[in-house]
């Protein structure tokens, strides 16, 4: 069987799937589309995104998705960790008083 396109999937420096030469990552458009988006719907939300790349991505997706749990699993506890290490930094709690703070200083 001939192969007429290829998945547009790179993997960068850090080991992080992007889609389609942007910075969009794999996980972000199946975590799109578990919650029930359309390609049209996630390529309207990620403008950098091809629709045809994001039908592509979504069914490598579906058809590899065993293969795919360790990489996903990996990209969880890695956004949960640096969640963890910035939740004071990021918290909304404060974050009025912080801009203002920020707008005084010279």
């Amino acid at each position: 069987m001939e192969v007429l396109d290829a998945i547009p999937l790179a993997k960068d420096a850090d080991g992080v799937y992007r889609v389609g030469g942007t910075r969009v990552t794999l996980d972000v458009v199946v975590r799109a589309f578990n919650r029930g988006a359309t390609a049209e719907e996630i390529a309207q939300e990620f403008s950098s995104l091809q629709l045809s790349d994001v039908y592509q991505v979504i069914g490598y997706y579906l058809k590899h998705s065993g293969e795919l749990a360790d990489y996903f699993a990996t990209r969880e506890r890695a956004e949960n960790e640096l969640l963890a290490a910035h939740r004071d930094e990021w918290s909304p709690r404060g974050f009025r008083e912080r801009l203002l703070a920020r707008r005084k200083k010279p």
